[in-house]
């Protein structure tokens, strides 16, 4: 049986990180990342936005070059899914039968895309949106599809319709919520971005519960509602989300559900054993100590490199404050912190002149802000939400008031 001192499983973003950081610090020993795709750890966000567009060949999207692994001695199990772990062993299985012994083992295997469970579901032109091979599989059949229907209003979903749009393709978004964006940001965000995407010719069907993928010759045909009605399409995008991969680690013992949970340094409940990424569930200083997935590269990394920190005896706690980006048609949308929880949302700016901001605060303290093409207001809403600054409603909701003037020290809360 092979073994490596430190086993990573899962090649995206926190694996990627987790080796490069625990070489960095001067770790010495074997290191094996294990990946269920055949590909070297590469970029995922562009895979709805530059790569599907066709503005990126996938090498550029590798994290690092080939060379760069084998320099450093960092070894890789390709095209491998882990079904077992043995914690009393310290060993792995393969769905293979594989089997691969391990000092510790950080767990990096992020999630997979909830399916559709209606009928019709299985049907080919039904596609997800997780790795490469998922987008090549739209890329092949984009030629031949007019009418895209795209299921579910968040992130991925609207970034793959502004993509599809831009393509000139008819596109026809399914949002069950009443809004879009509804899990992760306030009202006017939403409202902005459906005005937007209706502007560029998607319609949008909010509040739609999707009953059946019609099917024609064992193809999609269209999406059939719950109140009968009918869209044609050629081609169906689902992006409704995604289950943690964590069955492993709990049939071990480890503590969880939705996802695995894990300590301040990204320790679980079983021995020698991390866990990072969107499959870690860990209490949150700006969820409000909530217990919480985080599904960004910024949270992938970020762990990683306090778990090797923990590896290499100097322990850090994770603390970050958590920040995400979406782009959409020539729309830079960066947020900061988590607006989860909210009791109050400034508008800051004018959406019209599409450049604005919006700031969230629990209890008079910001807690998050959604900044569209407004960079400035971006960089300087960290030092607000780290600080959970209380500064006046009318001057978080003045442009012409820098926000990198409102610190704890002038902070004076709004009635």
């Amino acid at each position: 049986m092979e073994h490596a001192e430190v086993v990573i499983v899962g090649a995206g973003h926190g694996g990627a990180q987790a080796a490069i950081a625990l070489r960095q610090g001067g770790f010495a020993g074997s290191v094996l990342i294990v990946g269920d795709e055949p590909e070297l750890p590469y970029e995922r966000p562009p895979l709805s936005k530059d790569y599907l567009a066709g503005d990126k060949g996938f090498e550029r999207l590798l994290i690092r070059k080939p060379d760069f692994w084998t320099e450093r001695g960092i070894d890789f199990a390709l095209g491998e899914r882990v079904t077992a772990v043995d914690a009393a062993a310290h060993r792995l299985t393969c769905e293979s039968g594989r089997a691969i012994g391990y000092g510790q083992l950080i767990w990096a295997a992020g999630g997979t895309p909830r399916r559709l469970t209606c009928a019709g579901a299985g049907a080919g032109g039904v596609h997800y949106v997780r790795a490469r091979a998922d987008i090549d599989g739209v890329i092949a059949e984009l030629g031949t599809a007019q009418t895209v229907a795209v299921i579910g209003g968040g992130y991925i979903g609207l970034e793959a319709a502004a993509v599809l749009a831009k393509l000139g393709k008819s596109v026809v978004l399914f949002e069950a919520g009443e809004r879009v964006l509804a899990r992760v940001a306030g009202a006017a965000l939403s409202r902005f971005f459906e005005e937007e995407h209706r502007a560029h010719g998607v319609v949008l069907h909010l509040g739609a519960s999707v009953a059946a993928i019609e099917v024609a010759d064992g193809r999609a045909a269209g999406v059939r509602l719950a109140d009968g009605g009918m869209i044609a399409a050629e081609l169906v995008i689902v992006g409704i989300g995604i289950i943690p991969n964590v069955e492993p680690l709990l049939a071990a013992g480890a503590e969880g559900g939705n996802g695995v949970r894990v300590d301040a340094h990204c320790r679980t409940t079983v021995s020698d054993v991390f866990a990072i990424g969107d499959c870690a569930l860990h209490a949150n200083p700006y969820a409000d100590g909530a217990e919480i997935r985080l599904e960004s590269v910024q949270n992938a990394n970020d762990q990683a490199s306090s778990v090797a920190r923990a590896i290499l005896g100097t322990p850090t706690p994770y603390d970050a404050v958590p920040w995400f980006w979406s782009n959409q048609y020539d729309l830079k949308l960066q947020t900061i912190g988590l607006s989860t929880g909210h009791d109050e949302a400034i508008v800051r700016g004018d959406p019209a002149a599409r450049s604005f901001s919006v700031i969230y605060r629990r209890d008079g303290a910001v807690i998050a802000l959604d900044c569209v093409n407004a960079v400035k207001d971006y960089v300087a809403g960290r030092a607000l939400v780290a600080g959970a600054v209380r500064a006046d409603a009318a001057a978080l909701a003045d442009p012409s008031v820098p926000l990198k003037s409102l610190n704890a020290d002038q902070a004076g809360v709004s009635a």
